[in-house]
């Protein structure tokens, strides 16, 4: 199994309109951070988490050929906004694509993409998705995907275990009965938005304590601000944490040892 970043920021991206502070005109390409998504491989398989608003460029510059699934996290804009762009994927594939998540994600994708649910002239074309709830642990093109419930601030979102692999982002707190599903992880990847509290997202503090807890062999932070420079935070995390960046792809082994 391969998982790439797509996007390793936060719903303004990085760096930020209209600001020069210095992570926002560095010179690092790692701190040029498209909003987030992940994109999983396995053998017959190509999944999406999420739709991000910076689909197109992401999927042009990753070169992704088909989508045969989409897993939601939640319905904020940064994570859904680029579901238009799964049309072309239904043009190529002759099909719909599938797409899972909870019930308020879904009302709330059916809400702002009305266009694509209701009986209206079609003009250019208009995404075909599939929308399946997740309520539970289903299979998924010979996997099994384990969703995870998280709190984003008061909102209950999903995280998603494949394997020994787990994708927590944008999270907050993670509920008590959520640990129980996130034990003898190979890679872990958690949200960090930034290096002073938040509301609604972990701080780094809040996250290399969840790390912690956790105990995944290997933690890597994303979903991160314009007051994370990589560099410089990179050289202040303990061993077995690392922070993603655009583009950051590895393989997991059919045991889930990651390499």
């Amino acid at each position: 199994m391969r998982v790439t970043f797509l996007g390793s920021g936060t719903s303004t991206g990085v760096p930020v309109l209209t600001c020069s502070c210095p992570v926002c005109v560095s010179a690092d390409p790692r701190d040029r951070r498209l909003r987030p998504s992940i994109w999983i491989e396995w053998q017959g398989a190509s999944i999406l988490v999420d739709t991000s608003t910076d689909l197109r460029e992401q999927a042009l510059r990753r070169g992704i050929g088909r989508v045969d699934a989409v897993l939601y996290t939640h319905a904020h804009a940064d994570h859904i906004l680029g579901l238009d762009e799964l049309r072309l994927y239904n043009w190529r594939q002759r099909g719909c694509v599938p797409a899972y998540g909870s019930r308020p994600a879904l009302d709330a994708l059916r809400r702002t993409f009305w266009y694509v649910f209701e009986d209206v002239p079609v003009g250019g074309g208009k995404p075909e998705i599939d929308c399946r709830l997740v309520d539970g642990p289903f299979p998924l093109l010979g996997r099994t995907v384990v969703p995870v419930p998280l709190l984003h601030g008061p909102q209950e979102i999903l995280g998603y275990r494949i394997g020994r692999f787990a994708y927590l982002t944008d999270a907050s707190r993670i509920p008590e009965r959520s640990y129980d599903l996130l034990g003898g992880l190979e890679v872990l990847v958690l949200n960090a938005l930034r290096r002073r509290p938040h509301p609604t997202h972990f701080h780094l503090e809040a996250a290399l304590a969840e790390a912690s807890r956790i105990g995944a062999v290997h933690t890597i932070l994303t979903h991160l601000g314009h007051e994370m420079p990589h560099q410089e935070v990179s050289e202040s995390l303990p061993a077995g944490v690392s922070l993603a960046h655009d583009g950051l792809s590895f393989l997991l082994d059919e045991a889930g040892e990651g390499r």
